[in-house]
This record gives C-alpha cells, sequence and structure tokens, in this order.
C-alpha cells in the first residue's frame, strides 16, 4: 500500500519544484524607493487592493500620500515618480516599493501611457492614497 501512495506524492513534490523553479523574485526588500523603512503592521482584519492605473502621456499626478503599504510593477511606458528631494524613474518592467505617507507624485515623462499594478495592503476600510491640500 506505501508504494502507491508514494507516486502521487512524489508527483506532487515534482510539480512543486518546477513551479518553485520558474518563479523568481522582482523586488524583496524592507525599504521603499526613496530608503525609508517599511513600518511594522498589525490588522484586525487585512485587506489586499489591486489597482490598475493608467497615466496617459504627459500627464502628471496631483500630490498625495499612501497612508498604507504599497508597490507596482510598471507593464509599459516609463513613469517618474517625484518627493520633495527625490525622484525616480522607473521603465517597463520595473518594480516599485511606493513611499508612505510621504508626499509624492508621479508623471508620464515617455511617449506611451504607463500602465502600472499597484497591490495595496491595509486594514479593511482603509483610505489607500490622501490627496494633498
Amino acid at each position: 500500500m506505501k508504494p502507491r501512495m508514494l507516486f502521487p506524492l512524489s508527483l506532487v513534490l515534482t510539480s512543486l519544484s518546477l513551479f518553485a523553479a520558474s518563479s523568481h523574485d522582482l523586488v524583496k526588500t524592507t525599504t521603499s524607493w526613496d530608503g525609508q523603512p517599511l513600518p511594522s503592521v498589525q490588522f484586525n482584519q487585512p485587506e489586499i487592493t489591486i489597482k490598475e492605473i493608467t497615466i496617459e502621456p504627459g500627464e502628471k499626478l496631483p500630490w498625495h500620500q499612501h497612508p498604507v503599504i504599497n508597490t507596482g510593477i510598471l507593464l509599459t511606458g516609463q513613469l517618474t515618480v517625484h518627493t520633495q528631494d527625490k525622484k525616480i524613474t522607473i521603465s517597463a518592467g520595473d518594480p516599485l516599493v511606493e513611499v508612505m505617507n510621504t508626499s509624492h507624485y508621479g508623471e508620464n515623462t515617455g511617449s506611451e501611457p504607463a500602465k502600472v499594478i499597484v497591490f495595496y495592503l491595509a486594514e479593511k476600510g482603509s483610505k489607500l492614497t490622501v490627496l494633498d491640500n
């Protein structure tokens, strides 16, 4: 009976190892893009939100802040993100761990739409973005 049980288990383990062998980290960090450490967080009820944001060529987003941890990957185009004293420019395929509780804005500095997928981790029902006054 044991040999029959081992065959399906070995098949599952082989399948899992193949999946793991084909994956790689795009980013693994404890800091945002400006070098600030990510805060320790604890939730009563965590909520994950995934947004697709498109910024047209020449478009500049308003100054804003994120009171929650978020990260994304730029799928197409080019995007420059500015804080008061730093900036970073990313291109299609680049990941970005966004600043938290820091005023910033993004602008499409390229010639095609910048499409970014953003992942937010927050307490259920929390605001993800707050516009500066």
